[in-house]
């Protein structure tokens, strides 16, 4: 295994055909099912990068931004933009294009967390990331501020007193009601 492994080589696109077997109950396709295939490109994009098996530690984001109709043809592009020991930060963009008009949209970005193993089961170390371009640089100081926004978070769920008098005073300030008993 290499020390450095550029973004470029971790890059996997998949296109899919959306059928009418892939839809919600309101005709769109199933947010579930862009998952299991964000999913899918998120592994594939990990263990190309790292030569290793690789699991989904976390969901990041998933941000629905337009709805995929049947007959669309849909892209997912996904790259590693950020490394640590074991773990890899994959982006995922995914567009729908209608094949008729050509008209592209975008419709999801996802960011998530993927650790390698071993064929024991342990974590393995990954490449350490060459990033050939400003638009990678920017994409690898994103995930810094979402690893730390997501350490804030877990710190605030450790300190905040949600029981204090002021807590469920705020309250009134949201659409809710307390009643506890």
């Amino acid at each position: 295994m290499s020390d450095y492994k550029t973004v470029k080589s971790s890059q996997i696109t998949i296109s899919e055909l959306m059928l009418p077997s892939h839809t919600n109950f309101s005709g769109k396709i199933h947010g579930g099912y862009i998952l299991s295939l964000l999913d899918q490109i998120a592994f594939a994009c990990a263990s190309k990068y790292s030569g290793n098996y690789c699991v989904t530690a976390s969901v990041d984001t998933v941000d629905f931004l337009n709805p995929i109709e049947v007959g669309e043809l849909v892209t997912l592009k996904a790259s590693v933009n950020y490394v640590g020991n074991s773990s890899m930060i994959v982006g995922i963009r995914v567009e729908a294009e209608n094949i008729q008009t050509g008209k592209v949209k975008h419709c999801n970005s996802s960011y998530f967390t993927m650790v390698a193993k071993d064929k024991d089961g342990n974590n393995v170390k990954v490449p350490k990331l060459i990033l050939s371009s400003l638009n990678e640089v920017r994409r690898f100081y994103y995930c810094i501020k979402m690893i730390s926004v997501r350490k804030e978070k877990q710190e605030h769920e450790e300190i905040f007193d949600y029981k204090s008098i002021e807590a469920i005073e705020n309250l009134k300030n949201y659409n809710v009601k307390v009643e506890i008993n």
